[in-house]
Parts: structure tokens; C-alpha cells; sequence
């Protein structure tokens, strides 16, 4: 062997001392490499998608500046780069409405209106100051794809105007599309449409003009009310809600035909959200047929109408209001509460302590 015992030893603990430098120096050079890769990354060109809502997409081949960026650069194309909203709260425009509105004004096929629709629609509500500064020829160009043959660029117009209709100064110029909106309400068969037209109207205050077009489309709101989407059933309750308590088309709400199985909306087993409305709804109606403006005339009601479902010799309203008294929501109890109360105590009579005493009561005494 050669070697004494000692000697070799010494050469092994060598070795390992010599192998596991190299072996850290690998693994510190592999980590040299990982933060070298990380520091070069970019993040992914501005998309769709709702991260890069707010990201500014800059010129083609440009990528978005990562989000911790304190300050926006100008690009050499002299457009700032940074978040949009970022640099409204330092009070720069980013120009990105003005930008995808000028896009709308280029032919489109539908998905990209649709998109590009979609894209306007939050801006309007993330960049409100810049969304101030359009104009109302801005708002009839995002109404004229309310004509467009695709009912997907409908829905994103509807929305889009929503959206506008959060700024006062733009609110007369949508109301003049209101009744092009009820149209598209009553012809078109499609929940989406539904929802973001109803939400519009909902949103606007309609301008009497409207009423002759309200009537026409009461039958259609009233089927959307009985309908399977609890979304546009809130909504629609919502809007008659709000026509209940016009004096001239309370009666066109009231002869409304109904389907027989009506009452099932006041049911303890709806949503809490819709139950609300429609008990909302009940008691406005009741307090409008109360009141002495409505009952100086003698009206007549066919036997499918609301007013029978709600209100007749055979209506059950009272056994389903008895039931949500116990109602697990508290706002549902109260408002089923209110609507018993508006039943028994006409309104013109209400400020008379001595005036609950309706000619036709729908509890038995002692309930």
C-alpha cells in the first residue's frame, strides 16, 4: 500500500472538501442564474383579461411596466406607460376610452364590437374623471350598436350605457334611447338582454314620454316577472315597482294577465333578494288602488289580471303574507308586515285613528 493509515485519510477529507466547493459554487451559480432570469422577465402583453383591466396596452412589440412601477414613463411614442388609474389619481388621461371609442367607429365584426364594447364599459367605471370628459356624441355612437343585428353587441351596448348613465351630464341624451331599450326588451327573448336592459331602465328616471311604450311592453315585464331567472325577475319587479306609482298606468299594471300560479312568488322557498321586491311591489300597488285620486273611478279587471291574483274575493295573498311574517330574513318580515298593513288601512284614511275599517278585509277578525 505505501500509505499509512493517517495519511489517507487526510487526502479523503480533502477530497470532500475540494468536491463540495464545487458543489456549492454550482448551486450558488444556478441561483445567480434564477435571479438573473427574474430580473430580465417581463410580464405577459396587456390582454382582456380582468388583471390587466386597468393596465395600459402600449405599441405593438411593447410590454405593460410591471405594477409595483412607482412614476410613468412617457414611451417613445410619446404615450404614458403605467397603470390607467394610476395616472388619473396624478391627473393624466390615459386615453384609453378615447381610444377604444375611436376603435368602435372602425368596421368591426361582432366579436371584436362586443369586446371592445366590454372593454369601454370598464374604463367608464375604473377612469370616472376621464369618462366625464366624453362627449354626448360618444354616448349615441356606443347607442347605435343597440341596432346591431348580433344580440351579443346589444347586451355589451346596454351595459356600456349603464355604465355612462352613472355620469349625470349623460343621462337625458340615454334617456332619448329608452324606448329603442323597451323594444329590445319585448322582442327579444334573452335573459342577458333582459338583465342589462332592465338595469339600465332601472337606472334612469323615465321621462313621461315613455309611458304610451311602458304600456305596450307591460305584458312582456310582467312575463319576465314570472320568469325562471331571478336576476331579471328583481329586475323587472323593480321597474314596475317604480311605475306603480304612477298615476296613469297603475291601471294598465293592475288588469296586467297573470299566469294562475302568481302568488307562488310571495312562497317562503323564493330568494330573500326577490321576495323583498315583490313584497315591495304588493305594497305600493295596494296603496295606489287605496288611494282617493284612484278610487274615484270605477274600474274593471279581467279575471286572469294582477289586480284579481293580488287582491280579489279569491285571491290566498293573505295566507302567504301570514307565512312570511316568520320569514328567516328580517327585511323580508317587515316588508310582509307593511303589506299587511297597507291592505287593512286604506292610505287616504290612514291619518284617522279610527280609520282601519276596510270595506273588504282580507284577514279574519282577530288575525
Amino acid at each position: 500500500m505505501g500509505k499509512t493509515i493517517p495519511r489517507c485519510l487526510q487526502q479523503l477529507d480533502l477530497r470532500k472538501s475540494v468536491v463540495g466547493l464545487a458543489t456549492g459554487a454550482g448551486a450558488i451559480y444556478l441561483l445567480y442564474k434564477a435571479i438573473r432570469a427574474g430580473i430580465k422577465c417581463h410580464p405577459p402583453l396587456c390582454s382582456n383579461s380582468p388583471i390587466c383591466i386597468a393596465r395600459e396596452c402600449l405599441v405593438p412589440g411593447e410590454r405593460a411596466l410591471p405594477q409595483e412601477t412607482p412614476a410613468p414613463k412617457a414611451s417613445p411614442g410619446g404615450r404614458p406607460k403605467g397603470l390607467a388609474i394610476e395616472r388619473e389619481r396624478h391627473g393624466r388621461d390615459s386615453g384609453e376610452i378615447r381610444r377604444l371609442l375611436n376603435s368602435l367607429e372602425c368596421r368591426q365584426d361582432e366579436y371584436a364590437k362586443s369586446m371592445i364594447l366590454h372593454s369601454i364599459t370598464r374604463y367608464v367605471y375604473l377612469l370616472e374623471a376621464e369618462a366625464s370628459g366624453c362627449t354626448t356624441d360618444d354616448v349615441s355612437l356606443v347607442a347605435e350598436m343597440l341596432d346591431d343585428k348580433d344580440n351579443s353587441v346589444k347586451i355589451q351596448a346596454l351595459n356600456a350605457l349603464k355604465a355612462f348613465s352613472g355620469i349625470r351630464k349623460f343621462r337625458l341624451k340615454i334617456q332619448e334611447h329608452s324606448i329603442k331599450v323597451l323594444e329590445l326588451i319585448s322582442t327579444i327573448w334573452d335573459t342577458e338582454l333582459h338583465v342589462a336592459g332592465l338595469r339600465l331602465l332601472n337606472n334612469l328616471p323615465l321621462p313621461d314620454f315613455v309611458h304610451p311604450q311602458l304600456r305596450r311592453v307591460m305584458p312582456a315585464l310582467m312575463e319576465i316577472m314570472q320568469s325562471d331567472c331571478v336576476l331579471a325577475q328583481v329586475q323587472a319587479v323593480r321597474l314596475l315597482s317604480y311605475l306603480a306609482q304612477k298615476n296613469d298606468l297603475l291601471y294598465d299594471i293592475l288588469n296586467c294577465q297573470v299566469h294562475p300560479n302568481f302568488l307562488n312568488l310571495f312562497q317562503s322557498s323564493q330568494p330573500g333578494s326577490l321576495l323583498f321586491e315583490v313584497l315591495v311591489f304588493a305594497e305600493r300597488l295596494s296603496e295606489g288602488q287605496n288611494s282617493g285620486h284612484y278610487r274615484a273611478v270605477k274600474w274593471h279587471y279581467n279575471e286572469q289580471s294582477l289586480h284579481e291574483a293580488l287582491f280579489g274575493d279569491e285571491s290566498r295573498l293573505a295566507d302567504r303574507l301570514l307565512s312570511l311574517v316568520i320569514h328567516p330574513e328580517e327585511e323580508v318580515q317587515i316588508q310582509a308586515c307593511k303589506v299587511i298593513v297597507s291592505l287593512q288601512c286604506p292610505q287616504d284614511l290612514g291619518s284617522r285613528p279610527s280609520a282601519c275599517r276596510p270595506s273588504h278585509s282580507y284577514f279574519k277578525n282577530g288575525e
